[in-house]
């Protein structure tokens, strides 16, 4: 079953066939009104179920456009609103939801959720992010510099600052299939998932863990931070006092590449992870970044489809 679940499961021919279908399909969308389907249809008669454990926007709006634009339908639901917030197992739902749907899309806690789906469903299933990972707003990351300087990913040089949270696991997933370098400044005690590290070193990606921001940065042409305290966590003076360091700010950028790309996966703290200066500022691709997402999601939902 081809579910999208973890960059680390795919083959990098296949995330670059998602790529290359997203950069196609947003060219040919080129002055459309958002609201009309695709030319071809691809998708018509297509439901797509998705689940929602967390508050979101990106990623309702572009999954939800995303369907309607391939010419699909979607049926969207919080947990809570369904037999799953009153005990009844993700499996049984799989089971269910599988004889109704053809694809499901979840944004969850925890990642057990994810995969327990991903097993009893019997149609393909999406991550739209656990406690784990992103892979979906990393694809969006990747198309996004991809578009702004015309050239593959591959072989390029990226800075991940701040926690090592679940965009940093995906983001290291990326960086050892599809072969660019990634160096991740990082506070002790805030590390990525030792698992996702070690996996990704025995594929052979260049990936190095470092506890300088300036380190970090030094000549990367994209730099990429999130939020210091995630969707359910606690938020600790500490932590914030350990992430100081790694704020994004002029001083930080001017030490990466001429022209380096600034990328946030959104909603950001101004004045935390990154100053407004950064993030409202000519280096800045957020909104790029936000607005792929629908297209890469239009291509993982064709490629999970068997339509790639």
């Amino acid at each position: 079953m081809p579910h999208f679940l973890d960059i680390a499961a795919a083959t990098a021919p296949g995330l670059r066939a998602i790529l290359d279908e997203a950069h196609r399909r947003k060219a040919l969308r080129a002055g459309k009104p958002k609201g009309t389907s695709d030319d071809d249809l691809p998708l018509a008669g297509h439901t797509l179920a998705m689940i929602f454990e967390k508050p979101s926007t990106r990623t309702r709006f572009s999954f939800d456009m995303a369907i309607r634009q391939l010419g699909g339908t979607s049926i969207v639901t919080s947990a809570g609103d369904m037999q799953l917030g009153r005990g009844e197992t993700i499996a049984d739902t799989a089971r269910v939801l599988g004889r109704m749907v053809d694809a499901i899309m979840i944004r969850t806690n925890s990642h057990a959720t994810l995969d327990a789906l991903a097993d009893n469903a019997g149609v393909p299933v999406i991550n739209a992010l656990t406690d784990i990972s992103h892979p979906c707003q990393i694809m969006a990351d990747i198309m996004t510099f991809e578009e702004r300087t015309g050239r593959p990913v591959a072989g390029s040089c990226w800075a991940w600052l701040g926690d090592g949270n679940n965009m940093a696991n995906s983001l290291i997933e990326a960086a050892s299939v599809l072969g660019f370098d990634l160096r991740l400044g990082v506070p002790h005690g805030y590390d990525p998932d030792q698992a996702v590290l070690a996996t990704a070193g025995c594929r052979g990606g260049s990936i190095d863990l470092l506890r300088s921001a300036a380190a970090a940065v030094d000549g990367a042409e994209v730099v990429v931070t999130d939020t210091w305290i995630s969707m359910g966590q606690v938020d600790t003076k500490d932590k914030l006092n350990a992430m100081l360091p790694f704020q994004v700010n002029a001083t930080l950028m001017a030490k990466a590449a001429p022209g380096a790309l600034f990328l946030h996966c959104l909603p950001a703290h101004r004045g935390e992870e990154v100053t407004a200066a950064v993030i409202d500022g000519p280096q800045s691709a957020i909104w790029d970044e936000a607005e792929n997402r629908l297209h890469v999601q239009k291509a993982i939902l064709l490629w999970c489809l068997g339509k790639l």
